[in-house]
């Protein structure tokens, strides 16, 4: 059986964050992600995942500028202090919450000559950190692809390049946090890719493709990708982060299909 996750930064935004909670039970699901939770108590949140019955799954950390345009956080050599600060904040909304997994975006780099030798090094030494700090509380560290049509110059964008940080950091609490509407529009083979690495995959999230919106309003076909969810190595939630066309109480027709999935 497939277990769902209603990514609350994404989905029920016609209502303020505190209250998707609720519309995420209400709509079936039994475990929630946030995408940067830090604009509530994480107090208040532990509340509210109490009161509705439900789990954090996962979070990011911080990442300054990255969706305004900017190059983000984690792999900009001038912004480490920055970067371990917001890894602190990050833990504390962890001991919390405690979530499965805190997920680290590696960022931009606008000059690519500066790619590999100061902003990829940099995104590892970060990771490092990153893992070290969490892995005491049990809490998984993933990374993830992002595709470069909606983020020209993300430094990391396929799943290759995925593999080679994993198998550079060589630590048994790192791992892929495996996006398929971005592999999707980097003419990824996601089935294989996910058939031969799951293993090393700490979190799947989905969407269609190109819209970004629910299944169905794209052109990725979900029953094949699903199945080889299910059967493969793989044993984490997968998120629904996706813009629903229209109001997202009416986007959840593929839940019930797949959430039962043979």
């Amino acid at each position: 059986m497939l277990r769902f996750t209603a990514n609350l930064s994404m989905l029920f935004t016609e209502v303020d964050l505190i209250d998707r909670f609720r519309l995420a039970k209400q709509n079936g699901f039994d475990a929630v992600e946030i995408q940067f939770p830090y604009s509530l108590p994480a107090e208040q949140i532990k509340d509210a995942l109490d009161q509705h019955q439900l789990k954090l799954i996962l979070f990011n950390v911080d990442a300054d500028d990255l969706l305004q345009g900017g190059e983000g956080l984690a792999a900009v050599p001038e912004k480490k202090i920055q970067f371990k600060q917001a890894l602190q904040h990050s833990k504390a909304y962890a001991e919390i919450l405690k979530p499965e997994a805190i997920n680290i975006l590696p960022g931009r780099c606008i000059i690519n000559y500066k790619r590999q030798k100061e902003y990829i090094s940099t995104f590892t030494a970060n990771l490092s950190l990153a893992v070290d700090l969490f892995s005491p509380l049990n809490i998984k560290t993933v990374f993830e692809a992002i595709n470069t049509q909606d983020m020209p110059h993300f430094i990391v964008h396929n799943g290759q390049q995925m593999l080679d940080i994993i198998r550079q950091i060589n630590h048994p609490q790192l791992y892929l946090q495996y996006d398929i509407y971005h592999m999707h529009k980097m003419n990824q083979d996601i089935i294989a890719f996910i058939n031969k690495y799951a293993d090393k995959i700490g979190h799947i999230q989905f969407a269609d493709s190109p819209g970004r919106g629910q299944p169905g309003t794209g052109n990725i076909d979900f029953k094949p990708l699903f199945s080889c969810i299910k059967n493969s190595a793989y044993a984490g939630w997968v998120g629904a982060e996706y813009r629903p066309t229209g109001v997202a109480d009416q986007s959840f027709s593929w839940l019930e299909k797949y959430q039962s999935y043979q």
